[in-house]
Order: C-alpha cells, then sequence, then structure tokens
C-alpha cells in the first residue's frame, strides 16, 4: 500500500525527517505517535510529493514516477484548515468540490494493475449530488448539508472535510492530528467516523501526540521523533517499557524547547 524508504527532509540544516522507512499493509489503522515537533506533518508532506525529500516513497506498488497519478488516491486532511468564514458555501458545495473523476483516471489504472482490492463505495452512485450526500452521511453530518461553512464548529468541520476526501474512494486516507482544538465530544464524534471509515477498508494512517488515544484506537504503532524508534503492533508498543521511555522522554525534550507541528 505504502513503503517509505530512508525518508529524509532536511531543514536549515537538520534532519527535521531522519532517515525513516516504513511500510503500510491494506486495511491497516496505522496511528503516528510523537509529540509536537517530531516531523510527522513533514513526514506526510513529504510522502504527497508536496516536501523536497531524499529517499524514496512508493505508492500502490508503485515508485516516485507515478506518484503524480496516484496521489488523488489520497484522502489528506491537515492539521490546520484556513478558510473564509464569511465564504458563501454550504456544506454540501464544499465536500463536491472533492468530485473528480479525470484527476483519478490514471492512478485508477495503475492500481488495478499493482493487483490491489478498490471498493468504489462512492463512485458507485452516480453523480457528485449522490456521491456528496453519501459522504456526508458517512460522517454524521448529512443533517448539515444546507449548512454555511461558517457556522460550523472545528469539529464539524474537520468531518466535513474528511467527507471531501472520501468522495473519490481513497485507497489511504491520511489524518493530521485530527482532533487538535476540538472538544471531548467532537473527539468522540471523530473516532467513530474513522473506525467506521477503515472498517469499511480504507487504510488509514493519522497522527497523534495522544497516547491514550493511539491505545484505544489505533491497530498498529509507529512512534518517531524525527527518527522512527518503533513500528509494530499496538500491544507491542505499549509492552515495550523502552519505546513507551524514549516517547516520553522526546515528548519532555519538545515541550521544554517549545517545538511546533
Amino acid at each position: 500500500m505504502l513503503a517509505a524508504e530512508h525518508l529524509t527532509v532536511d531543514y536549515g540544516g537538520r534532519a527535521a525527517v531522519d532517515d525513516i522507512s516504513f511500510d503500510v499493509l491494506q486495511g491497516d489503522l496505522l496511528g503516528i505517535v510523537g509529540p509536537n515537533g517530531a516531523g510527522k506533518t513533514t513526514m506526510f508532506r513529504a510522502i504527497l510529493g508536496l516536501q523536497p525529500h531524499r529517499g524514496a516513497v512508493r505508492l500502490f506498488g508503485h515508485g516516485p514516477r507515478s506518484l503524480r497519478h496516484l496521489v488523488p488516491l489520497v484522502g489528506y486532511v491537515p492539521q490546520k484548515i484556513s478558510f473564509d468564514h464569511g465564504f458563501p458555501a454550504t456544506v454540501s458545495d464544499v465536500v463536491s468540490l472533492g468530485v473528480s473523476t479525470r484527476r483519478t483516471a490514471k492512478g485508477a489504472r495503475l492500481v488495478r494493475e499493482a493487483g490491489l482490492e478498490w471498493g468504489r463505495t462512492y463512485g458507485g452512485l452516480g453523480g457528485a449530488r449522490e456521491r456528496t450526500a453519501a459522504a456526508l452521511s458517512t460522517v454524521g453530518l448529512g443533517a448539515l448539508a444546507g449548512r454555511r461553512i461558517g457556522e460550523l464548529s472545528g469539529g464539524e468541520l474537520q468531518r466535513v472535510i474528511i467527507a471531501k476526501s472520501l468522495v473519490n474512494d481513497p485507497l489511504l486516507l491520511i489524518l493530521d492530528e485530527p482532533v487538535t482544538g476540538v472538544d471531548a465530544e467532537s473527539q468522540a464524534a471523530f473516532y467513530d467516523v474513522m473506525n467506521r471509515i477503515n472498517e469499511s477498508g480504507t487504510t488509514i494512517i493519522w497522527s497523534s501526540h495522544d497516547l491514550t488515544a493511539i491505545e484505544r484506537h489505533a491497530e498498529k504503532v509507529a512512534c518517531m521523533d524525527g527518527s522512527l524508534f518503533f513500528h509494530g503492533g499496538k500491544e507491542q508498543f505499549f509492552k515495550d517499557e523502552e519505546a513507551l521511555g524514549k516517547y516520553r522522554e522526546s515528548a519532555m525534550q519538545m515541550h521544554m524547547h517549545g517545538h511546533d507541528g
């Protein structure tokens, strides 16, 4: 599904992402845990071709030359979502902007060549209106389809962006610190949505600095502080005192130095 090989990103003479290698299998629910400043966002941007890097990324069985055709089959929800609160668009308008069969056509052919299973939950429903309605239903916002986007809470907006990603039936969904700044009720609603999407067959990678959330919702765990120092099953991670200790130590150091991201 995804393989990162010796992925390295340099910022100002230092490696923000340092020689990371890992793979993600189809159907995985992988939690990337690390303190703020550990390089999680930078790593995601490198995987998506948005950040210059060294090393290689293989996506859906294909190498870097095919990346631009395959990235449209990845749903990406960034940590920070900025928009004009006065923009006169409804929830349905925003989600429908994600519908694009033209952008995904070449990638779909490459996926079939790789022999990957691709469940077309939304693509088989017809036009943009039907796909949009189904995606909003999945994230629990069907009743808000006609509401202005500027009237939503932070948690609702996050789920709208997830719905916008779903309308093209992504094989992989990347969620960067998706519950940052939202209340406990919105967090619970988000994790319910995330688990249901994964159970329907979509591979998910999501980042967090919350060990409790990782323990409750991840199936596999990768732990990083610039470099990757653990990648494996959740149960294995929470029994690994060395890995847990290193995470807590790196979190303390990042907090003391005031790093972001």
